[in-house]
């Protein structure tokens, strides 16, 4: 049997990008997740389409490692178009359809979220067809293993032996056989019927939260289909720009991915005409696509991150908002898209209102004990951006003193000396050095990370997981290393099942893109994994774009620390050792925020156990999802989003099919 995996780019309507693998050597790998059969050319790099006008190439982003492909003559770009009918495409999901759109409206993401869109506009419907034994002992043999073998063929007329989603084989043309009529035409287009979003209830944008009763000022975002109580003390972007937190005079908005006529209309009317500032990492074609998207908002203007090292993406998302009243700083995990604020789970923190420094008081005063105010100052001078500046002096005339929480960002370079412990996990390592203290028991107390996307970690744990990531995750004050035991790494990543049963289905995955080329690689990553479960936050079902790191004590009643961050688990984002440790590169720009409990008066954290509705006299940390993490069962396995999923329907019914 042989299977074509495709992806139809809307970009280009009549291009078909196709993911092929070799016959000419077939690499079958077992794993404790399930058998990997996967053909493979001579080389390790995927064997490029066949189209003259495509180029390929291998590149690691902060959602995933994929094959970045690309027209000679244009940009593929994290642009969301309203007004255009070419949709353009970047490395990260994002899905913003409008409702009821027109054609020239609909907006794509990566070829993990194309995919996830192509589904939702024509779902393919599960099938049982009552196969026989055999045949049903067949299909999960090759799904449960992720078997994918190749074909040289890919002409529509030739369908020998590709499977759909029956399971049942399309027979070769021939003038005997009448031509099939497809029953797609009738399905709705999306999961949810003729449009993906279904409306928000009518208290649904009620806020509900103290910010004055907030400890940590950590949130979740609210989520679509949940039960109210999971929602109270939740927050959505409208809440986050409403009058309720400051009368906004302007703002700026650094993110990855934009959907700009959607973000304008998430200020509330009295603000919608407010300058906006949006910071990028888009270049030539894809900028140009960005500024034309705004050209209806005379308000909206732009500042173009650099991006100086190849494969580097601009991944941070944050807010700044400056307020009559006074100044706030926002650090989130969600893009500035629809989708992102629906049915994903997502973190925020939210800063307390920061107000004016008195007249006469320098420009150095109004600093926190976390230094926070110096942090964020270097980390907007990184830029080197001259529309930054007039922000950078609203900081320093600002008292940001009431800050709990430390700043961890990565900037895109190579860096030497002192300057290696300025971003990335060399910072984060730093810092937990400098302000945490070594705990009793200490191998028994695991690390944590959570994610939504997975780079490429190299032929084994040495290569950068142990050797870089989890010594700086275990590490706890100026002690030297335990000679004891490692501690546990438990890394928390969505299974297929996780995805299938999710509110969102199938095309939920697309938010998850860690895909076949990368995975195959790195089997042995896998036996880390544990799967998506929040019971406590009521968001089991609601995938995660968040990014969390921990590190918990050995009954996950208590943490020594706590990151979200818009890092997932890659080189790109946390940065990478070079020239026998003597330089640190990193790629991109991330940001995120690291709670202490030394900063709050407090040896340790205790675990909230339950989080929703949120009780204005818990003390407890709310970790969005549960401890402890459950490892993969042996029928678990991680969600590979370009691999056909059709042995079990997703909670609408539908099958995943990427072609």
């Amino acid at each position: 049997m042989s299977i074509v995996l495709h992806v139809k780019v809307h970009t280009f309507p009549s291009l078909l990008l196709e993911t092929q693998y070799s016959r000419r050597q077939k690499m079958s790998q077992q794993s404790a997740h399930g058998r990997w059969t996967v053909s493979s050319s001579d080389d390790d790099d995927d064997v490029p389409p066949r189209s003259s006008n495509i180029k390929t190439e291998r590149v690691e982003t902060p959602e995933q490692d994929t094959i970045k492909t690309e027209p000679v003559t244009r940009k593929i770009a994290c642009v969301f178009q309203s007004n255009t009918d070419t949709p353009d495409v970047k490395s990260e999901p994002s899905l913003a359809v409008k409702k009821e759109p027109k054609p020239s409206a609909l907006v794509m993401g990566s070829e993990a979220r194309q995919t996830a869109h192509a589904n939702q506009q024509q779902p393919v419907k599960y099938e049982n067809n009552n196969p026989s034994p055999a045949a049903k002992r067949k299909r999960e043999t090759e799904e449960a293993g992720w078997a994918l073998s190749s074909s040289d063929d890919d002409n529509d007329n030739n369908h020998k032996d590709r499977v759909i989603p029956s399971g049942q084989k399309i027979q070769p043309k021939t003038q005997s056989s009448p031509k099939r009529v497809k029953k797609e035409v009738a399905r709705p287009p999306s999961p949810h019927g003729r449009t993906y979003y279904i409306d928000e209830p009518a208290d649904y944008f009620e806020t509900s939260i103290n910010e004055e009763a907030e400890t940590y000022r950590f949130y979740l975002n609210k989520v679509v289909g949940l039960d109210k109580k999971y929602n109270t003390g939740a927050i959505h972007i409208r809440e986050i720009l409403s009058p309720m937190f400051g009368t906004l005079k302007e703002s700026v908005q650094f993110n990855y991915c934009f959907d700009i006529p959607w973000m304008v209309e998430q200020y509330p009317p009295e603000f919608r005409d407010k300058p906006v500032l949006i910071v990028h990492g888009e270049k030539r074609e894809s900028k140009a696509r960005l500024i034309q998207q705004a050209q209806p908002y005379a308000h909206v203007r732009f500042c173009q991150a650099k991006l100086d090292i190849a494969f580097g993406t601009h991944h941070t998302k944050m807010m700044l908002l400056w307020y009559v009243e006074g100044f706030r700083v926002i650090i989130l995990t969600s893009n500035m898209i629809r989708a992102d604020w629906y049915q994903k789970t997502q973190g925020m923190w939210i800063s307390p209102l920061y107000p004016v420094l008195p007249e006469g008081r320098p420009e150095t005063a109004g600093e926190s004990p976390t230094f926070f105010k110096r942090d964020l100052i270097e980390y907007l001078q990184a830029y080197r951006a001259p529309e930054l500046r007039e922000w950078i002096q609203r900081i320093r005339e600002h008292d940001l003193s009431d800050t709990s929480v430390y700043l961890i960002g990565s900037t895109p370079g190579r860096y030497v000396g002192a300057d290696m412990e300025k971003w990335g996990h060399l910072r984060l390592r730093k810092l937990l050095r400098e302000h945490t203290k070594p705990v009793p028991n200490e191998e028994a107390w695991p690390v944590i990370g959570q994610f939504s996307s997975i780079g490429s970690m190299g032929l084994d744990k040495t290569k950068w997981l142990a050797a870089e990531f989890q010594h700086t995750l275990t590490t706890l004050g100026k002690g030297g290393k335990s000679v004891g035991p490692e501690p546990q790494m438990l890394l928390v990543y969505p299974s297929v099942d996780n995805v299938r049963t999710s509110l969102e289905g199938y095309p939920a995955g697309g938010s998850l893109p860690y895909s076949i080329q990368t995975a195959q690689r790195q089997l042995w990553l896998h036996s880390f994994f544990h799967r998506w479960e929040a019971e406590a936050t009521g968001r089991s079902h609601a995938m995660p774009h968040i990014k969390t790191y921990m590190r918990a004590s050995p009954d996950f009643t208590q943490l020594a620390w706590f990151l979200v961050t818009s890092s997932n688990l890659s080189k790109a984002a946390w940065g990478g050792l070079e020239k026998n440790n003597t330089q640190v590169m990193v790629r991109s720009y991330e940001l995120g925020v690291l709670f202490l409990p030394s900063a709050f008066n407090l040896s340790t954290f205790r675990v909230q156990k339950n989080v929703f509705p949120a009780d204005e006299g818990s003390s407890g940390f709310p970790v969005p999802f549960d401890l402890p993490p459950q490892r993969y069962s042996s029928k678990d396995q991680p969600w590979i989003w370009n691999i056909p999923y059709t042995q079990s329907p997703d909670t609408h019914g539908n099958v995943w099919v990427p072609s």
